[in-house]
């Protein structure tokens, strides 16, 4: 049996999530809060094994909530719509969440997730660090965190040469020669380490700009390290007039 608390502002959302944990077996709603004041409490009394947390609240924000609490939990599943600004932040920071409106099977697997865990991220703070971080400053952070197969990595972004992707797989090559195999596609971190900083040269590369020495025959891009990364013929243009506009 696990224990489930809901921190959530929005009533309906607040009442459909409570009705989809009921449908889950051995699963129970402990109770719910809609505010930061309240929450403090609830977590305090309750000490639920699962948090579905609301990035907004109506008088603060999750981060303003987990200062207050000390510990900080680990066991948190944030909530938040599509075009909020924290989408990318959470992104940033690898952090479980799920989308409004919330998707049954969706919180389903968040919480057999949860299920499965048996040990401490040592690593939590630093990835709530930098979510919290990325929200505030508002533009790409120093760093991403990313879940490899076998482990939690959090690395400067200025340290990824490029991604190469392969289907729900991305490949992380980075400065030191390592290599990160993360279960997400390219197009999910196209979106994180955006133009002009990162180029989509290809369906299946996102490279670096600032590890491109330069184009050979307008076929290949040529990185430092003497690599090579196709460039696809109907993204070209837009490639060379990115990298050579400002010459």
């Amino acid at each position: 049996m696990i224990t489930v608390a809901i921190i959530e502002d929005e009533p309906a959302v607040r009442k459909e999530i409570a009705y989809l944990i009921q449908q889950e077996t051995n699963t129970e709603l402990v109770g719910w809060a809609d505010s930061v004041h309240k929450a403090i409490k609830l977590l305090e009394e309750k000490q639920p094994d699962v948090i579905l947390m609301d990035i907004q609240l109506k008088d603060g924000t999750a981060f303003d909530l987990l200062k207050k609490l000390n510990p900080i939990p680990q066991n948190i599943i944030f909530i938040t719509a599509f075009n909020h600004f924290a989408i990318k932040a959470i992104k940033y920071g690898a952090l479980d969440y799920l989308l409004k409106p919330i998707d049954e099977v969706e919180l389903h697997e968040a919480l057999e997730r949860y299920r499965r865990r048996r040990e401490n991220n040592p690593q939590w703070m630093q990835q709530l660090s930098l979510a919290q971080n990325s929200i505030q400053i508002g533009e790409l952070p120093e760093s991403i965190v990313l879940n490899s197969i076998n482990n939690t990595r959090i690395v400067s972004v200025s340290d990824i040469v490029y991604c190469k992707g392969d289907g729900p797989y991305t490949f992380f090559f980075l400065s030191n020669g390592d290599k990160e195999l993360i279960s997400r596609p390219l197009k999910y971190y196209e979106e994180l380490l955006p133009a002009p900083h990162f180029l989509r040269t290809h369906q299946s590369y996102l490279v670096n700009q600032q590890y491109i020495s330069g184009i050979n025959r307008s076929e290949y891009i040529v990185l430092k390290n003497k690599e090579e990364i196709p460039i696809s013929t109907r993204r070209k243009n837009a490639i060379l007039t990115q990298l050579f506009s400002k010459k």
